[in-house]
């Protein structure tokens, strides 16, 4: 369909059932009435080291490929509510959460807004991100970085970062 950008979008969870949170943002992410994100590819399921205050389970993480016509700014609302849907409540910055869905790249362009940053400020520094990024768009350029998604991986400690299966889900 034209007018359609390939979007990467990461997923994370360290509260309750970690993996079937993920399940849930994805086929929230899902077109219902208008297409909003359509998932083509998801990467492997991974246990990952939390960032910041480290007494809290571990986070499973996830990246998925997805393609839509939303604008940026549209598409930030359609995932925090998707957050929602999954039962995510406000709470301290890099603390627990049931689900987290960050817009990792939006095609080729850059966002820069207090509340909007594409590609995602931090994720050319974080192995949970580019890791299972890497399995999908490996060859694709981060605007800002001018590295592709491997390049920017060979340049971060990925120890912390442990594959742990498929993540089961299947487009319906």
């Amino acid at each position: 369909m034209a007018g359609e950008t390939t979007i990467y979008l990461g997923l994370g969870s360290n509260l309750g059932d970690r993996k079937k949170n993920l399940i849930a943002a994805l086929d929230r992410l899902v077109p219902d009435a208008r297409v909003e994100a359509r998932v083509e590819a998801v990467s492997s399921l991974y246990e990952t080291d939390p960032v910041g205050p480290q007494d809290q389970q571990d986070f499973y993480n996830a990246v998925c490929r997805a393609t839509t016509g939303l604008e940026p700014r549209e598409l930030l609302a359609h995932v925090k509510q998707v957050e929602r849907d999954v039962g995510r409540v406000p709470a301290p910055r890099w603390g627990p959460r049931i689900i987290d869905i960050d817009i990792l790249l939006y095609g080729d362009e850059t966002v820069d807004q207090p509340d909007l940053r594409i590609p995602h400020a931090e994720m050319a520094n974080r192995a949970f991100v580019l890791v299972p990024l890497a399995e999908l768009a490996a060859d694709v350029t981060h605007p800002n970085a001018g590295k592709t998604v491997g390049e920017l991986l060979a340049g971060v400690d990925a120890s912390g970062v442990r594959l742990l299966a498929d993540v089961g889900w299947e487009q319906s």
